[in-house]
């Protein structure tokens, strides 16, 4: 069975989705004004449009009326970066962290509004340890990663908050950069008691620093190596 092209009001229809889509994407947050006057529409014609787009939770409206990623929209974007080679550049690194630190790592990249996504995790080593969380998005303010993503890491190159999302529990967290761009985080997420010492804190923060450094360093020495 063959498929039949679009026509020309469809391909219209769907060049106008699609427009209003970057334009959630790339804001954050937007009001329905600014997002039709970004794509040229009316409001009513962009408002019939994301209202299709948040039947498929492809955009969210919040309850003070802006537009941000829906949860599928979000899904969607992680499944594409599972397949892609940042997971599998990062593994190696996690997996060295969590064996090294004996704590579980995750990797986390910019998410959907101010949020940071965690998208993958290699567990610690310890009987109580940290889990359940990839694929789960947090706030950017207040959370170590979110500092992190934000460029906010401190001299040391690494940046702790405790209890920044979740009760009883300390992160840590150091970025992987691309040139001076943080493309993501590594972080630790440990029960706070076994972290009463400030050394064990120095201890996690230097090697998440240490391994981020590894992540994209092969494949930056292979492109250099193909020109």
């Amino acid at each position: 069975m063959t498929a039949e092209p679009a026509t020309g009001q469809g391909m219209r229809t769907i060049d106008r989705a699609l427009s209003l889509l970057s334009l959630v994407c790339t804001a954050g947050e937007i009001s329905l004004a600014e997002v039709a006057r970004g794509a040229d529409l009316s409001p009513s014609t962009a408002l019939r449009l994301l209202r299709a787009l948040e039947a498929r939770e492809f955009v969210r409206r919040g309850a003070e009326g802006l537009f941000t990623a829906g949860p599928y929209l979000v899904q969607l974007g992680a499944a594409a970066l599972s397949n892609d080679s940042l997971i599998t550049l990062a593994r190696p690194a996690m997996q060295r962290v969590a064996a090294i630190t004996t704590e579980s790592c995750y990797l986390s990249v910019f998410g959907a509004g101010h949020t940071a996504m965690h998208l993958a995790i290699v567990e610690g080593t310890q009987s109580v340890r940290h889990v359940g969380w990839a694929g789960r998005s947090i706030p950017l303010d207040g959370t170590a990663v979110g500092r992190v993503l934000l460029g906010e890491a401190g001299p040391d190159g690494y940046v702790v908050v405790a209890e920044g999302a979740e009760k009883d529990v300390t992160a840590v967290s150091a970025p992987i950069r691309v040139a001076s761009r943080v493309a993501g985080a590594l972080s630790c997420l440990v029960p706070s008691y076994r972290v009463v010492d400030p050394r064990d804190l120095v201890r996690i923060g230097d090697c998440l620093v240490a391994e981020a450094e590894t992540v994209l360093a092969g494949r930056i020495a292979a492109a250099g190596a193909t020109r």
